[in-house]
């Protein structure tokens, strides 16, 4: 190996998540930060949690409440000028 190319390695690294839960393990650095861990990822843990940006959910909810009933206009009107 050639020397002086290679980082750094920690083995007592310290991670750090959101949610409070912290531990260590090995890596090129020192401290990280998370946003999610094992402890609160909605994988591991069996609770559902939807995290809405900016009310999005809502926004799309929204837009396509009458998306069906829209196609149901459309195709009674479509059955309706074929039939005449």
């Amino acid at each position: 190996m050639k020397a002086e190319i290679h980082p750094n390695w920690y083995a007592e690294a310290k991670v750090t998540c959101v949610c409070g839960n912290t531990f260590t393990t090995g890596s090129t650095l020192p401290e990280m930060k998370l946003d999610i861990c094992s402890a609160c990822h909605p994988f591991y843990t069996g609770k559902q949690k939807l995290v809405d940006a900016e009310g999005r959910v809502e926004r799309f909810k929204k837009r396509y409440a009458n998306f069906n009933l829209k196609a149901k206009d459309k195709a009674e009107n479509s059955s309706k000028n074929d039939s005449e």
